[in-house]
């Protein structure tokens, strides 16, 4: 027998061990081949791709990552399995091989793997990068798909990086290797676990790590940013570490002294067993929970800040066309029966539409106790114009819109401001400005957060709401051709509206291009790619972390499989049944899964929150939705894993 049939010999004879690895190694090399297909794709590298650059940044950003993450992941799975053939490395040195034969048999075993992995992996990542370039598409919005390539690039980049990654890694797996360690590994299986113990101090300081973390989090927002970010980070992991490596042991040790609990069914060989497989696989498990923090987090950040950018696109332009002339009468900016025409030409229909009345308030100037809130100074080059509307005409578009009413106080006026943080009193508050050519002072009721017209116009810079007897008195002196009307329409599906906003600007004369606002459907299609094409990198980084995060709890279960099957030997003589021996095997496998993935939702919930805070808003629903997803996912991991472990046991404790 040669070394080569002896090294597939070995990976057929524990293919149950290495198919997690290799199937994790083939999504990584799949992966990253549809990456580099893309980014050396012809049409990409021309330029012919509009707004491909800014994707292709990323995307090699996120080659680095695949890169850096496979090394490590496949230096520990590396690791996993030499403690997984400890006894067969052992029988090997016994009967005559040297250090060096094995050294060039696990290099062997190393090399097939990596062959049939990245020519699994390629070819996988050629079979569904048409998929990949057609997503890439939608999310640019090409009128002409992708066309179909195999660019020899990313052939070649490919194959080779992850031939030299497999290759510095099976040479730092055997030159770690040892005859002393094998020895020792030998040995390892016979050795008794000793008994649990856990430091009282290191408990404390993880406790305390985890609830300094936690209250930091709560606390941050945009202000507090720079000094808690790090010191969260830190107290974080610390305390994750110390739950897994004592904290773990305590909360067992106090199970154990509930009898009602413990002397439950097979409970208290859950909890014995169970002592142990936490205490053997705390560094996993804290890995785990760290990813799986970071996974829910990083996609939860990317997916909510996706659909508050739209929510923020229609709280900043409340209509999606909207301008202001001058004039009851005039139609110099835009006329509303060719706006008409052209949206139906297109086939655009209008859901809403207002024309509100109201006063011009030139260079106006708000001050709060002596200090310039809102406006320019008066020796300012350029001053800032506001419109003033009655009280009545703001509701009724807060009605149209479902947003709250307001009441105005007699003689003063509400400044309508999205971005205001009542951190001021309004009760000092001033406006000057000048209205039909004097100089005027209103005093200020308050700042209002919600906008019901788009401040995205000159004439519109900041909206004030005034009582309407007062208003009505006010507009009454001032002559019809000096008044202000806002027309705003709100379209029916404004997402694809953007090619009739580009047949509508030809129609606005240029001196008079900032009394418009309508640019929401084009930014929203600009944002939606770069937001988009954020979400389908991180989608798939995400994803390849979660597959590792799994694979590496998988890789600790195979490592202890032999010792379990002589426990559970040993359990069936003294009369459990096949029945309690699947309970305990699921309840163990459920705890270790489940464990990380709760701490990792735990921390995941807590960075929500610090992102609530400096967002200003809630965003739980949109958070659960990421949570849900992953917990789905963990759920099937699990019930691969289980089956698979469930049935190395139990079949070989049937022959």
């Amino acid at each position: 027998m040669t070394f080569r049939s002896l090294a597939l010999s070995g990976i057929r004879g524990n293919w149950r061990s290495y198919s997690a690895f290799f199937l994790s190694s083939i999504f990584s090399v799949c992966i990253f081949y549809m990456y580099t297909a893309f980014i050396f794709h012809p049409e990409v590298t021309s330029g012919y791709i509009v707004g491909a650059s800014a994707v292709k940044d990323g995307m090699k950003f996120a080659l680095y990552l695949i890169i850096i993450f496979s090394f490590l992941f496949i230096l520990y799975a590396n690791s996993a399995f030499l403690k997984t053939r400890k006894q067969e490395f052992g029988l090997y040195s016994l009967f005559g091989m040297t250090r060096m034969q094995l050294r060039k048999l696990i290099m062997y075993e190393n090399i097939f793997i990596a062959l049939f992995a990245i020519a699994a992996g390629i070819g996988i990542g050629m079979l569904f990068s048409k998929l990949f370039f057609m997503a890439i598409g939608a999310l640019l919005d090409l009128t002409e798909p992708i066309p179909f390539t195999v660019p020899p690039q990313a052939l070649l980049t490919t194959a080779i990086g992850f031939s030299v990654l497999f290759l510095v890694i099976s040479l730092w797996t055997v030159i770690r290797l040892r005859r002393t360690e094998i020895i020792e590994l030998l040995k390892a299986g016979k050795k008794p676990k000793g008994e649990l113990r856990y430091s009282p101090i290191l408990v404390a300081i993880g406790v305390i790590s985890l609830a300094t973390g936690y209250v930091m989090a709560v606390m941050m927002d945009v202000a507090t940013f720079g000094v808690f970010a790090l010191p969260i980070l830190v107290t974080v992991v610390v305390g994750t570490y110390f739950l897994f490596t004592q904290l773990s042991i305590l909360l067992l040790r106090w199970a154990g002294k509930r009898k009602g609990l413990y002397y439950k069914r097979t409970n208290m060989l859950i909890f014995a067993q169970l002592g142990y497989k936490i205490k053997d696989n705390a560094r996993i498990l804290f890995i785990v929970s760290i990813m799986s923090a970071v996974i829910m987090t990083a996609m939860g950040t990317i997916y909510i800040v996706s659909i508050q950018n739209k929510a923020d696109m229609l709280e900043l332009s409340p209509y999606t066309i909207a301008y202001v002339e001058k004039g009851l009468h005039t139609h110099e900016v835009l006329n509303p029966d060719e706006l008409q025409r052209i949206l139906k030409e297109d086939g655009i229909t209008v859901k809403h539409k207002m024309n509100t009345t109201g006063i011009s308030l030139q260079g106006y100037q708000v001050y709060v106790d002596d200090r310039l809130l809102f406006g320019r100074p008066s020796e300012a080059d350029s001053q800032s114009n506001g419109m003033i509307i009655s009280n009545t005409d703001y509701n009724t578009m807060a009605k149209q819109q479902g947003k709250t009413s307001i009441e105005v106080e007699s003689g003063k006026l509400i400044i309508i401001y999205r971005h205001y943080r009542n951190e001021m009193d309004m009760s000092s508050g001033v406006v000057h400005g000048g209205l039909n050519g004097k100089k005027v002072t209103f005093s200020v009721d308050r700042i209002h957060q919600e906008s019901v017209m788009n401040n995205w116009v000159s004439s519109n810079g900041l909206t004030f709401v005034m009582d309407d007897h007062t208003y009505g008195e006010l507009i009454n002196g001032i002559p019809e051709k000096q008044r202000l009307v806002f027309y705003g329409y709100e379209l029916d599906k404004w997402e694809q509206a953007a090619d009739a906003i580009s047949h509508l600007r030809q129609l606005v004369p240029e001196e008079l291009a900032d009394e418009v606002d309508m640019s929401r459907p084009e930014r929203f299609v600009s944002s939606n790619q770069s937001m988009g094409l954020t979400l389908f990198i991180g989608m798939f980084i995400s994803l390849l972390f979660f597959v590792a995060a799994g694979s590496m709890i998988y890789f600790k279960l195979f490592t202890e499989l032999q010792e379990e099957r002589e426990q559970f030997r040993s359990l069936s003589r003294i009369g459990i049944t096949r029945g309690e021996i699947r309970r305990i095997i699921v309840s163990q496998i459920a705890i270790v899964f489940f464990i990380p993935c709760a701490v990792g939702i735990s921390h995941a919930l807590f960075a929500m929150q610090s992102l609530d805070n400096m967002m200003e808003m809630s965003n739980w629903s949109y958070s659960f939705v990421v949570i849900g997803i992953y917990i789905a996912m963990q759920l099937l991991y699990f019930l691969m894993a289980s089956r698979s472990y469930m049935k190395s046991v139990l079949q070989e404790r049937s022959t």
